[in-house]
């Protein structure tokens, strides 16, 4: 067996965040499969109770709530997954670039972070929307950009370490571009860094498009989203009270095994330290 699996599978909490997350993704992949009907179309009355037909029963307006809370989290992974890929590798990529070049590239890249990080995400989000519409590619280059910073500051961090290496000083020795350098010397050196970082921006990615659907800033309807949803249900929280605790219930869990997961694998890859810093 792969020696990372069976360090991995010696964290219980590990293994159970893994099975939440691949519990999730399997829900997602096979969504249009186990819906019974349109998320989008009007079946019945509002808010009817769930019955053998409606497994969760309707929404304010009548669509099939189980079909939206599937459908719902299939929209909200792809989202959280994209921002997170994108925020992990652009980051990445971007802060080793600032180690190695150094200088003014360094002082313009570090300053620019500075900048974004002392604007509110939600100030930042809704400028973006005002500009360029809500919709799901720009929901997940906004989430994307916002994660990225503190990327770019753990990158930047391990890159200052690796640039003092022997092996870099070869390669410029030999006379190897910068771009070969980053890609190819530096890059590979920080996978496993960029890994924890992936998860570790795909759950706060997660829990942000959920915070900005809830606030409407985020997809807005008639599309499935689980933080929509949570907005929506609060008119009948008293008569109807699964219409918030079923999309919430989904965001705790998936956003909990995330962490879970990512716990593990940071200890395993021997990450702890880098964890903490990249959790700010």
């Amino acid at each position: 067996m792969n020696p990372f699996w069976s360090r991995l599978r010696k964290k219980p909490i590990a293994v159970i965040g893994l099975l939440v997350v691949v519990m999730h993704g399997l829900c997602a992949v096979a969504a249009p499969w186990l819906i019974n009907h349109d998320p989008y179309q009007l079946l019945e009355m509002p808010f009817m109770p769930p019955t053998h037909q409606y497994w969760l029963g309707t929404d304010d307006i009548g669509r099939d709530f189980f079909s939206r809370v599937l459908m719902g989290g299939r929209l909200c992974l792809v989202v959280a997954l994209v921002s997170g890929a994108m925020a992990a590798l652009g980051g990445g990529l971007i802060g080793l670039l600032a180690a190695y070049k150094g200088g003014l590239w360094d002082d313009v890249i570090s300053r620019v972070v500075e900048m974004k990080i002392a604007i509110p995400s939600i100030l930042f989000v809704s400028l973006f929307v005002t500009g360029f519409g809500q919709s799901v590619v720009v929901l997940t280059i906004v989430i994307a950009i916002i994660k990225m910073m503190g990327v770019i500051r753990t990158a930047r961090a391990q890159g200052m370490v690796l640039v003092a290496q022997g092996f870099v000083m070869a390669a410029r020795l030999r006379g190897e571009s910068t771009a070969y350098i980053v890609l190819r010397e530096l890059l590979p050196n920080i996978v496993d860094l960029l890994s924890v970082e992936f998860a570790l921006r795909t759950s706060s990615a997660l829990l942000l498009v959920s915070t900005l659907s809830f606030l409407g800033l985020g997809l807005s309807p008639p599309q499935p989203d689980w933080g929509l949803m949570v907005h929506e249900g609060l008119q009948s929280i008293r008569s109807q009270p699964w219409l918030i605790l079923v999309p919430a219930a989904c965001i705790a869990t998936l956003v909990v095994g995330i962490n879970f997961a990512t716990d593990g694998l940071a200890e395993v890859l021997g990450l702890e330290a880098s964890r903490g810093v990249a959790g700010h």
